[in-house]
């Protein structure tokens, strides 16, 4: 199997609803973004012969990916009152709803899912919250629930 890793990040603010300490406040974060994408062969086109993707176009996608989230403020749907949002975008911010908690284990699944959704066979995604603190995603087709 072969493995190519790549890395981005950006910043944004984000809250946990229903949580109790320090994270139920607004905060930010310098998120760091590491995608792990494989195949089992590579590509033998001329262009591409011997990579298993063009790092070029995986930086590209993902880059993308990140620059969306880039210095927004990340909630989950229907955690602020409809007042609150108005204002805050009245006032010019930027805000991202969810439908998920805007955990880092949230977010690796979200970004997994952006890469497949580009075509990437995804082995893992990584979400760092801070230098020592990270979660990753990955599908286990063998857990049986």
């Amino acid at each position: 199997m072969y493995s190519l890793k790549t890395e981005d990040s950006f910043d944004s603010a984000h809250f946990l609803s229903g949580y109790e300490g320090k994270c139920s406040n607004i905060h930010g974060h310098r998120w760091r973004v590491i995608i792990e994408v494989k195949s089992n062969t590579l590509q033998t086109d001329q262009q591409s012969n011997g990579m298993l993707v063009d790092f070029g176009d995986l930086k590209k996608d993902i880059k993308e990916e990140v620059d969306f989230m880039d210095h927004a403020f990340i909630i989950e749907k229907n955690t602020l009152k409809p007042g609150t949002v108005a204002a805050l975008e009245e006032e010019g911010f930027r805000i991202i709803m969810m439908e998920f908690r805007p955990t880092a284990e949230n977010l690796a699944k979200y970004f997994y899912d952006q890469m497949v959704q580009k075509g990437y066979q995804v082995k893992s995604a990584t979400v760092y919250e801070t230098p020592n603190n990270c979660a990753s995603y990955e599908e286990d087709f063998n857990v049986t629930i």
